[in-house]
């Protein structure tokens, strides 16, 4: 995509109104070995689980993560679920002011528990429903002071009860007033109540329910749906995402566009129709086409179904996508990051796979044949590897003023492109007296094992107590001897 980068690097700053119905999505992870002797159901030996922003607050992460500023409009319960909601939105510095309480209803949780890359059930903790007209009024309130700001809305519309026929018929006239496109996430077969939106996401099933179709499979039929929606419904274009063959686009003008997939691998599709319309709504407040949006949109849901759990698309995986697309395949190269967040997606998606994902940290200043030889045996003894490397600062701080003597970026590459290395994370201390442990980034990541180079004990490392609280495994190894990057330093001086 030609102009893919530069929408990309507009993406930072633009404001975008997200309304709808916001949740906690809840992940399970374990493992089935034996049928309950009560019932013929399989018992989950749970080994961890995840929690994160569902429903449109996985729109909110995945904007946030393309470096666009989200405001929230939505309610919780008054309940611990909902103050871990906020909380969440808090740590990504977003004004949450729009995020409401309804005493009325919990907060809505849905929990899915996973064994061996299989959903087993799903359960989910809600009641859905309208907003009452009192909260209504507020909501509308509040969007109005906004609505001048931003350059783009998103309807997210889990049928939870928050997004009713008036809230959402004022939302669109008061983007209207301000000429911001609206998108809409849409749910049930009524979509007349977004007369007036400019973009709605329906996939194939919705898109055959709302439009009174048996099925749509085809062009043809994708086509002829989404007229039939533009045409009684009063909304200007139609994204329909029809899974592996990509999306489909159909404006009022009669324009038709039909974008293949991008995915590589299809893991699990929660959240994809998420960064879908994220990435959407993120184009078309730069300023972008709705076919460039869409293709960038298709990028987005690619990636995500790539990934395990509710993940939102991060800025930089879009510029890698973009990117793999103009060059040839590369040697082995580990992913680099410094997202502890971004860490985590990843290690999660793996142990989802069923992979055992293992940890080791140090500095790695000058990589020599103790640092490989640990590493590989590291490698070894799991599926997937993941190596903390402290960060220029948090190696002046071990090591003193003169150290690194390669900066964390020539380190990560030199390491990354070890075959034994999966994944680089940048960690540690910005000044003396901070944690200067990995403890941290383990805590979020949770790999199934902790690697410890040298003549430790479990009980002198506060990474093990973190390990083993929630079920981990520690290796403690022997390193290799005669080798280390002082002794490199002092041989190279002496010569010189």
């Amino acid at each position: 995509m030609k102009n893919g980068q530069k929408i990309l690097q507009n993406f930072a700053g633009q404001k975008i109104l997200v309304a709808g119905d916001l949740m906690q999505d809840r992940f399970v992870y374990g493992e089935v070995n034996r049928i309950s002797p009560e019932s013929p159901v399989p018992v989950l030996s749970i080994t961890h689980e995840d929690v994160m922003l569902g429903g449109a607050g996985n729109v909110i992460s995945s904007l946030h993560a393309l470096g666009c500023v989200p405001v929230p409009f939505a309610v919780v319960g008054d309940d611990e679920a909902g103050k871990k909601l906020c909380a969440m939105l808090s740590s990504h510095k977003l004004d949450i002011a729009g995020v409401m309480v309804d005493n009325s209803r919990p907060t809505t949780i849905k929990t899915r528990y996973v064994a061996q890359r299989q959903q087993l059930l799903r359960s989910d903790f809600e009641k859905t429903h309208a907003l009452s007209a009192a909260l209504q009024k507020e909501v509308l309130a509040k969007v109005a002071q906004v609505m001048p700001a931003m350059r783009a809305v998103v309807l997210s519309d889990y049928g939870k009860g928050f997004l009713t026929k008036d809230l959402i018929e004022g939302i669109i006239a008061l983007a209207h007033k301000h000429n911001i496109p609206v998108l809409v996430d849409p749910k049930g077969d009524d979509y007349t109540r977004y007369r007036g939106a400019d973009v709605v996401t329906p996939n194939r099933k919705e898109l055959a329910q709302a439009s009174g179709y048996d099925h749509v499979k085809t062009d043809d039929e994708i086509i002829c749906s989404a007229q039939k929606i533009i045409k009684d419904c009063g909304i200007a274009c139609v994204v329909a995402t029809r899974s592996e063959d990509g999306l489909s686009v159909i404006s009022k003008a009669g324009d038709v566009v039909h974008i293949p997939t991008k995915a590589q691998e299809v893991f699990d599709v929660s959240g994809a129709g998420d960064a879908v319309i994220a990435t959407l709504a993120a184009c078309l407040a730069t300023g972008a086409d709705t076919k460039d949006a869409a293709i960038m949109a298709n990028y987005a849901g690619g990636i995500v179904v790539s990934k395990s759990g509710t993940t939102p698309v991060r800025r930089a995986e879009l510029e890698s996508a973009l990117g793999d697309d103009a060059m040839p395949s590369s040697p082995h190269s580990a992913m680099i990051t410094g997202s502890f967040d971004e860490a985590a997606e990843q290690v999660r998606t793996w142990q989802a796979m069923g992979l055992k994902v293992g940890l080791t940290n140090g500095c790695f200043d000058i990589v020599h044949a103790g640092h490989v030889n640990y590493i590989n045996q590291a490698r070894g003894k799991c599926d997937r590897l993941v190596l903390a490397l402290n960060h220029d600062d948090s190696v002046k701080i071990l090591k003193g003023p003169t150290r690194p003597v390669n900066d964390e970026n020539a380190r990560a590459v030199v390491i990354g492109g070890l075959g034994a290395v999966d994944m680089v994370v940048f960690f540690g201390a910005r000044k003396a007296g901070d944690d200067n442990t990995p403890c941290a980034l383990i805590e979020r990541a949770k790999p199934d094992i902790y690697f410890k180079g040298g003549d430790y004990t479990i009980d002198q490392l506060p990474e093990a107590k973190i390990v083993m609280g929630y079920g981990g495994e520690v290796a403690i190894m022997a390193m290799h001897e005669g080798f280390s990057t002082t002794s490199i330093i002092q041989k190279t001086s002496k010569a010189g």
